[in-house]
């Protein structure tokens, strides 16, 4: 993949998550905040760009979310791999998972 193509790679993942936000804090605010792990600051920031403005923001070439899963526990208990507390059960390994991500984000908020 040449460099140009990354960036292009990175200008169509932002404009998609930008929209994907947008359409989520449109219909449901209190939940966009939780499932994008944003403040609600910046989720009426989001939820009032124009077109305009949301392709402007979406030509950088630096990609604008980011990964709410920073730390092996989390990594393991999604990816059912190396998890330490062998509980053995998909679902209770990513109802674990989820339980420490929105624990951080409301660290966040």
């Amino acid at each position: 993949m040449t460099n140009e193509q990354l960036l292009a790679e990175i200008r169509e993942a932002n404009l998609t998550y930008l929209m994907l936000a947008q359409t989520l804090i449109r219909q449901d605010k209190a939940e966009a905040v939780f499932r994008l792990g944003i403040n609600e600051e910046a989720a009426d920031i989001l939820g009032s760009l124009s077109a305009a403005q949301v392709m402007k923001l979406a030509s950088r070439n630096t990609l604008l979310c980011n990964f709410r899963v920073d730390d092996n526990l989390v990594w393991s208990l999604l990816t059912n791999h190396n998890t330490p507390s062998k509980v053995g059960n998909e679902a209770t390994n990513t109802l674990h998972a989820n339980i420490l991500m929105a624990s951080r984000v409301s660290e966040v908020l």
